[in-house]
């Protein structure tokens, strides 16, 4: 069976969150926020390496005792000027077999549950692409014009937002890299080789911590989750 490790880019500076810190680093529930996303890779027993991919002058990483993580846990001073960039690098250097699975997670969702990330690799196992967490569109979804006003309502049928982790064979995602660099994430490199990944149900607690008042919320999640165990 082939093994199975998980790459964390956290090259970014975060600049639509505002703050000299670069938001990886911002203080969530007394840790670093990528702590928590780092704890719940580290967590699985299913995972292997966590790699974490850093700006190559990362000023904050060493500042931190990482050190409940063991030897699980890997940083690669490598990072990329883009996300796709630094899962690139973090690949070429990891040195992972093609056959290996990678699950490709953001710094930023610090919420991720051990059953989302269960329910993700028991599904994907055995599928030939691959596939990604999201959650179906629920939302009524308006398009604006260029005066800021809606222009029209769009159909949500079918329509997925997408989350991490993303999990794909290394060498596959590999490959979708080198030829599609300009990606968002890395569905989006798969899709331009004309596969199709699988979607995995998730649901809103895996959400992405974009501005500072999504700080709030992740606290009162993990605070919560902290109370049941």
């Amino acid at each position: 069976m082939s093994d199975l490790f998980a790459i964390v880019p956290a090259a970014g500076s975060g600049s639509r969150f505002g703050g000299e810190l670069p938001k990886q680093y911002m203080p969530l529930a007394g840790k670093p926020m990528i702590h928590h996303a780092l704890a719940a890779l580290c967590a699985s027993a299913d995972i292997g390496t966590v790699f974490v991919v850093l700006a190559p002058d990362d000023a904050h990483w060493n500042h931190y005792d990482w050190s409940v993580f063991g030897s699980r846990l890997q940083p690669l001073f490598c990072g990329g000027k883009t996300r796709a960039e630094s899962v690139l690098n973090g690949l070429l250097v990891s040195e992972m077999e093609p056959d290996d699975w990678v699950l490709v997670h953001d710094a930023a969702r610090p919420c991720l549950s051990r059953a989302q990330l269960a329910r993700l690799v028991a599904e994907l196992r055995d599928d030939g692409v691959g596939g990604i967490l999201a959650t179906p569109v629920a939302d009524t979804l308006k398009r604006a014009d260029a005066a800021g006003r809606v222009a029209r309502t769009e159909n949500r049928e079918g329509l997925w937002q997408a989350q991490t982790p993303q999990m794909f064979r290394a060498g596959l995602l590999l490959q979708a890299l080198q030829q599609a660099k300009c990606v968002t994430d890395e569905a989006s490199a798969l899709e331009a080789l004309g596969l199709k990944p699988k979607l995995v149900e998730s649901d809103s607690s895996n959400f992405k911590v974009t501005y500072a008042q999504d700080l709030q919320l992740a606290e009162l999640l993990l605070q919560d989750r902290r109370r049941k165990t």
